[in-house]
C-alpha cells in the first residue's frame, strides 16, 4: 500500500534533485493503480505544503528546496513577514513586491531568497484567510471598488456592475472575493450585503461581527445534535472516578456562564493535594461529529463586550458541559501531589465524576483571603479552610514559577460598563486580584502536567509555544528605557525579560513598559512541536483545561484519554494523529488571532461611542507610544486611548528621533516621551474608523 508517509520518506531519500511524477512511479516500482494514488496523494500534499512543485512541474520536499511553510503577516504599507509553521525559526521578510497577492493571515509557502536577511518571496499561497472583505463602495466613471476597511489589505476589489447588488456610491458593504489577486490580474469580487450605519454600539458590534465573518447562528444540523445529547448518571459508571463527595468549587468572574474548570485541595503526608477538574466535552463531543466540525471551524470563543459568539452550542457550553453547582457534571480530572516547596511530585489523569458545592467569583474569594471580610468568610464558613490553602498553595507555585525566569506582567485590560440600553457608560481598568492569581497558576500547574504526560508517552500532541524574542526588536526596549533611567543596559537578552519586569514594579512607567516588553515578544500559538513556552518558562506546555471554549484543549482531552491506561499508542494511530494535528494546530492559532482582532475593535467601537459627545472635553493623559506620525495616549480617568497628529503640534516642528523614540521641536526644544503626562483636549472622533483624535 502506497501512503503520504512513503512518498514523503521516498523524496526526501532523493532530495538531491527534485523528481517527475514519472520519476517517482520509476524508482518506487509502482504499478498503475499504485500511480493514480500517488497521483492523487500529491495533489493533497501540494494543498497542505508538504511538497512543492517546480514550473518545470517536478516534486521536491519544501524544507530541501530552501521553502518555508506559514502564516503572512501583512503590513499596512504592502509589506509583510511569514512566520514559519516550524517554532523557533525566525521570521522571513516579504517586501511588498514579492507578496504575491497574498492577504493577512493567508497560509504560504516562502522561496528565501537571502538567508542571512531572512528575506523572500511568496511563490504560493496555499490558504485563504479571507472569503470575504468589508469595506467602502467606490463608484468611479470607469470602474466600481470596494476599497477594504481594513489596512492590512493592500488592494482595492474590483466590482462588476451586474455584482454591486444595488449598492450606491460611499455605501459600507461586504463583498465576497470571486478572484484573487496574480501578478497580472487584480482581484474581482461581488457585493453581497449592504450594512447600514451603526445607529448603536449594538449594531456597531454586529457590523464587526460582519466585518470578520464570524459565525453568530449555528447551522440547525448541529443545534439538532447538541440538543440530543443528555447526562442520565444515576450511579458513577464504570471507568469514571467517583468525587462527588469531593469539597470543589468554580471561581470566575460575575459574567460569566460557562464553568469549565472546578478545584479542589488539600495536604497529604509530605505536602499539598490539587485536584483541577476540567469540563468533560470529549465525553459528549466525537471526532467528525456536526458539533466537533463546527467547533473546529470556529476554534475559539469570541468574548465581547456586549455579548458571547461560542465555540459549542449554549445547551453544552452553559448547560450540559457547564460545572454548574448542586450538580453531577462529568470532568477529566488532573490530580497533583505537591511537597511543601511546591515542588510536583506526581499527577494523575482520570475521567470522573464532581458535583460543585459552589460558584465563586473572584471579587467574593478575595474578600475572603485577602480582605479577610467578616460577612464574606461567615457565608462560607464550611470552605474557609480550602480557601486559605488555596491561597497558601498559590504563593508558592507562583513564587516557583517567578524564580524559575516566568514572565510577570501586571497589564491592565479595559472593561466596558454598559447599561441596559446596552450603551457604555463607563470604560475601565479591570480588576486583577490574588483570586485570578489561584485559578491561574492551578491551570498552569494541569496544563504542564498534562503537555509533559502526552510528550514522555511519545505520541502527537498539540502544545502552545511561545518563541523567544527577535533579538532586533530587544533593541527598541533599550531605547526606550535609558532615556527615562530605568536601565544602564546596552544591549538586552531573552533571559533578563524577567528581572526587568521586577525592576519597574510599582514605577509610574510599569503598564507602559509592560505592554512594550510584550509586544516584542512574539505571539504565543498551537504546534505539534514542543518548542517550550518562553514567557511561562516551560519546557512543556500546553492547553487542557477550557475544552467549552478552545478546541485545542478538546484535542489534547481526547488525546489525553486514548493514552489512560494503555501501556503502548499504536502505530497506525500515531500516524492519524500526525497527519491531523498540524492543520488543527495552525487553524486553532489563526482562528485565535481574528477573535483578538475582534475583541479588539470592538473595544476600540465601544471607545469612539462612549467619547462622541465628549468632543471638547479637557482630560488628563500619558503618552504610551511615539511615532514619526504623532503620539499615542492613553487618558487617566478612562481606559480609553487616541492618538494626538504632529499635525496637531503647532508651536513647533517636531522631528522624530528614532535612536530615543521621542518627538523633539526643533526651535523650543520641547520634547514628547513615552511616560510623560499630558493635558488633552478631544479634538474629534471618526466613527467610520473607530479613532479618537486629541489635541493638546
Amino acid at each position: 500500500m502506497i501512503n503520504k508517509e512513503k512518498v514523503i520518506a521516498f523524496i526526501r531519500e532523493k532530495s538531491g534533485r527534485p523528481l517527475s511524477f514519472k520519476d517517482i512511479v520509476h524508482f518506487m516500482g509502482l504499478g498503475r493503480p499504485e500511480a493514480r494514488e500517488l497521483k492523487r496523494l500529491l495533489r493533497e500534499m501540494l494543498h497542505s505544503g508538504e511538497v512543492v512543485q517546480t514550473r518545470k512541474g517536478l516534486y521536491g520536499p519544501a524544507e530541501e528546496m530552501n521553502l518555508v511553510r506559514g502564516y503572512f503577516e501583512a503590513h499596512r504599507d504592502g509589506y509583510g513577514f511569514v512566520i514559519s509553521e516550524k517554532p523557533g525559526e525566525r521570521d522571513v521578510f516579504i517586501p511588498a513586491r514579492g507578496t504575491l497577492g497574498a492577504m493577512n493571515n493567508d497560509r504560504v509557502i516562502v522561496s528565501v531568497g537571502n538567508w542571512r536577511k531572512r528575506e523572500g518571496r511568496i511563490i504560493r499561497i496555499l490558504d485563504r484567510a479571507y472569503t470575504r472583505v468589508a469595506g467602502r463602495l467606490d463608484v468611479t466613471k470607469t470602474a466600481i471598488y470596494v476599497r477594504p476597511k481594513s489596512k492590512m489589505i493592500p488592494f482595492d476589489l474590483y466590482i462588476a456592475p451586474k455584482d454591486s447588488g444595488g449598492a450606491k456610491h460611499n455605501d459600507n458593504v461586504i463583498a465576497e472575493i470571486i478572484s484573487y489577486p496574480t501578478e497580472k490580474r487584480p482581484p474581482a469580487g461581488k457585493v453581497v450585503k449592504i450594512i447600514e450605519k451603526p445607529g448603536d454600539p449594538k449594531s456597531e458590534i454586529d457590523a464587526i461581527i460582519e466585518e470578520l465573518n464570524l459565525s453568530g447562528r449555528f447551522p440547525k444540523a448541529v443545534t439538532d445534535e447538541a440538543r440530543m445529547m443528555k447526562q442520565d448518571m444515576g450511579e458513577c459508571p464504570a471507568g469514571r472516578k467517583d468525587l462527588r463527595s469531593l469539597r470543589t468549587v468554580t471561581i470566575d468572574g460575575e459574567r460569566a456562564k460557562d464553568f469549565d474548570d472546578a478545584v479542589s485541595v488539600g495536604l497529604n503526608g509530605r505536602g499539598y493535594r490539587l485536584w483541577v477538574h476540567i469540563a468533560d466535552v470529549g465525553f459528549y463531543v466525537g471526532w467528525s461529529s456536526s458539533v466537533d466540525l463546527e467547533a473546529k471551524k470556529r476554534g475559539t470563543s469570541v468574548y465581547l463586550p456586549d455579548r458571547v459568539i461560542p465555540m459549542l452550542p449554549r445547551h453544552l457550553s452553559e448547560d450540559l458541559c457547564s460545572l454548574k453547582p448542586k450538580v453531577d457534571r462529568c470532568s477529566f480530572t488532573v490530580e497533583m501531589d505537591f511537597d511543601r516547596d511546591g515542588v510536583r511530585l506526581n499527577a494523575k489523569f482520570y475521567p470522573s465524576l464532581i458535583s460543585s458545592d459552589e460558584r465563586m467569583t473572584y471579587t467574593s474569594v478575595k474578600k475572603i483571603i485577602v480582605d479577610q471580610d467578616i460577612n464574606e468568610r461567615d457565608r462560607y464558613k464550611y470552605l474557609l479552610a480550602d480557601f486559605d490553602l488555596m491561597g497558601e498553595l498559590c504563593g508558592i507555585l507562583r513564587a516557583n514559577r517567578l524564580e524559575r525566569g516566568s514572565l510577570d506582567f501586571d497589564l491592565p485590560e479595559p472593561e466596558v460598563l454598559l447599561d441596559l440600553q446596552g450603551n457604555p457608560e463607563a470604560i475601565i481598568s479591570a480588576e486583577r486580584n490574588y483570586a485570578h492569581m489561584i485559578i491561574e497558576e492551578f491551570m498552569i500547574a494541569a496544563n504542564e502536567a498534562v503537555a509533559e504526560h502526552i510528550e514522555k508517552a511519545g505520541v502527537p500532541g498539540i502544545y502552545r509555544v511561545h518563541e523567544e524574542p527577535d533579538p532586533m526588536k530587544l533593541e527598541d526596549i533599550i531605547r526606550i528605557l535609558k532615556p527615562l533611567g530605568l536601565s544602564k543596559r546596552s544591549t538586552l537578552r531573552p533571559k533578563d525579560f524577567a528581572e526587568l519586569l521586577r525592576s519597574i514594579k510599582n514605577t509610574k512607567e510599569e503598564d507602559i513598559i509592560n505592554y512594550l516588553v510584550l509586544r516584542s515578544l512574539t505571539q504565543a500559538r498551537y504546534s505539534t512541536i514542543n518548542v517550550g513556552h518562553f514567557g511561562l518558562a516551560s519546557k512543556c506546555y500546553t492547553h487542557f483545561t477550557s475544552p467549552i471554549r478552545r478546541y485545542p484543549d478538546l484535542i489534547v482531552h481526547r488525546i489525553l484519554r486514548e493514552i489512560t491506561g494503555k501501556k503502548k499508542f499504536l502505530d497506525k494511530r500515531v500516524k492519524e494523529l500526525e497527519a491531523l494535528l498540524p492543520d488543527i494546530a495552525f487553524n486553532s492559532s489563526r482562528m485565535e488571532r481574528n477573535a483578538e482582532k475582534a475583541e479588539r475593535e470592538s473595544i476600540n467601537a465601544m471607545r469612539v461611542w462612549f467619547m462622541k459627545e465628549r468632543v471638547g472635553d479637557e482630560f488628563e493623559g500619558k503618552v504610551v507610544g511615539v511615532t514619526p506620525y504623532g503620539i499615542k495616549v492613553r487618558l487617566k480617568d478612562f481606559y480609553v486611548e487616541g492618538f494626538l497628529h504632529i499635525s496637531a503640534l503647532t508651536d513647533d516642528f517636531y522631528e522624530y528621533n528614532d535612536k530615543t523614540m521621542r518627538l523633539n521641536g526643533r526651535h523650543t526644544k520641547r520634547s514628547f516621551r513615552i511616560g510623560q503626562e499630558l493635558k488633552l483636549r478631544l479634538d474629534r472622533v471618526d466613527m467610520d474608523e473607530r479613532e479618537i483624535i486629541f489635541g493638546i
